[in-house]
């Protein structure tokens, strides 16, 4: 097996199959932190270049950022260094088998193999069992099982056609989650917390576990509860306090969607769902008045 692309996502994996009892033929990295990553995770493996890493492996990891992946994969195409048969995996989760065209046109055998998680770059990923999404032709599916599941994760087989989709989910649930949490604290700092993460935390991870188990049911909270005269105040509050449009936008719209998804399963009356819609809305233009003012 060979890695190229030594970041957090390339050293751990190659740092795992190598403990799974897969031999690593080399690994591609340049800069120092990379470098690190293989001198800590995987200490004795050759460092070597993209080209010699395809001609010596029989599974080629392509561990690289999502927009230069069809680059890497058309530069080893035009080397010649991957041969007819070479599993070529990719991690990339927004890509699927398309990305890897110009290796597959050889008689490569294309697998999207994404970690579902986020890397550290460290020996402490993989406590879990994350789930790969997975995209592969039949022929391919059994070698994409038996890696993943040398890694002791799940798979998920994920069509070529909702790539984006599912990546848009994962972006969407993740990495937004931490501008949401990061806006609460700079929220809660601006009412006096001095230790905003210990307010949070107990009342995130309860949210958190319960909407994993229950979905909707575990939402609560104003919205939820109709309190028009709360979110008023919020509503209130926030433009008192100067906060910045974008923390703002971000409790309007969230609202909303909370008011919308409340209202479908019927926990929250339509004529309720309408008023606090009026209330977001006023916020809205008040907003935009401010701005028109100062034009």
């Amino acid at each position: 097996m060979g890695i190229v692309g030594a970041g957090r996502v390339g050293s751990v994996l190659a740092s795992r199959f190598r403990a799974a009892g897969y031999p690593i033929a080399g690994v591609s990295g340049r800069s120092e932190a990379s470098l690190l990553r293989i001198s800590t995770l995987l200490p004795g493996v050759d460092v070597l270049t993209p080209v010699e890493i395809a001609r010596a492996s029989d599974v080629l990891v392509l561990a690289v950022p999502d927009d230069a992946l069809i680059a890497v994969a058309e530069e080893l195409a035009a080397s010649g260094a991957v041969r007819p048969g070479q599993y070529v995996l990719h991690t990339s989760g927004r890509h699927g088998l398309d990305a890897l065209a110009a290796l597959t046109r050889l008689g490569a055998r294309p697998i999207a193999f994404h970690p579902a998680m986020t890397f550290s770059g460290t020996s402490v990923d993989f406590d879990g069992a994350p789930v790969f999404g997975l995209t592969a032709g039949e022929a391919e599916r059994p070698l994409a099982e038996e890696l993943v599941a040398a890694l002791g994760g799940v798979p998920m087989w994920v069509a070529e056609s909702d790539r984006a989709l599912y990546h848009a989910a994962l972006a969407h649930g993740a990495n937004h989650l931490v501008t949401l949490v990061a806006q609460s604290m700079d929220l809660l700092r601006g009412a006096g917390a001095e230790d905003p993460a210990a307010v949070l935390r107990p009342l995130l991870t309860a949210a958190l576990d319960n909407v994993l188990a229950y979905g909707d049911a575990a939402l609560t909270g104003p919205v939820v509860r109709g309190d028009i005269t709360t979110i008023r105040a919020h509503v209130d509050a926030l433009a008192a306090a100067h906060v910045d449009d974008a923390t703002v936008d971000a409790y309007l719209e969230l609202a909303r969607a909370t008011a919308r998804r409340a209202e479908a399963d019927h926990r929250l009356a339509p004529a309720t769902a309408g008023t606090i819609r009026q209330v977001l809305d006023e916020a809205d233009w008040d907003a935009m008045a401010h701005i028109a003012s100062g034009i």
